[in-house]
């Protein structure tokens, strides 16, 4: 079981969901801060997550993937690689968890990305300005014996 705890309080500008994931995908892959910081291995498997604030996209790409915008929403993305077997592509998984802070909570609503040969996932949420918010989850990548379990915790700001 891995747990983590991480803050939030950048800002960022992207046209895209799909650019904006896969950079920061690609930056989680390539950054030995970041991997330190927003991955998680288990065992041939590292597991990459990220927190985007919502009003870091544009309404369009919102809309397009059914994403509500707000100074209180934002999306945990999450893709995982097989590190053995030298793909950088995200690989698909099946995911199942909750996530809550200190007044709401449910199961999370997960929605699938696939790009190409990359598949990642976006989970929208809401959250209090600079409450914690908890993520706990069981993922199996595809091909994998078992799943694996996930805990984090965020602390993020309302935007705006």
């Amino acid at each position: 079981m891995a747990s983590q705890s991480i803050r939030h309080k950048r800002h960022l500008s992207y046209s895209s969901l799909g650019r904006l994931i896969a950079g920061v995908l690609l930056g989680l892959t390539v950054s030995t801060t970041a991997l330190a910081q927003q991955s998680t291995r288990f065992g041939q498997y590292e597991l990459h997550h990220s927190i985007v604030y919502t009003t870091f996209l544009s309404p369009e790409v919102a809309a397009e993937y059914g994403i509500a915008r707000g100074a209180d929403k934002a999306i945990l993305t999450l893709s995982v690689r097989d590190v053995d077997s030298g793909e950088i592509a995200g690989r698909p998984m099946t995911i199942d968890g909750r996530t809550w802070d200190l007044i709401t909570g449910g199961d999370m609503d997960i929605k699938e990305i696939r790009e190409g040969r990359a598949t990642y996932y976006i989970i929208p949420f809401e959250f209090l300005d600079r409450e914690y918010r908890f993520f706990e989850f069981n993922f199996q990548p595809e091909g994998a014996e078992a799943p694996f379990e996930h805990k984090m915790k965020v602390q993020l700001w309302r935007q705006g």
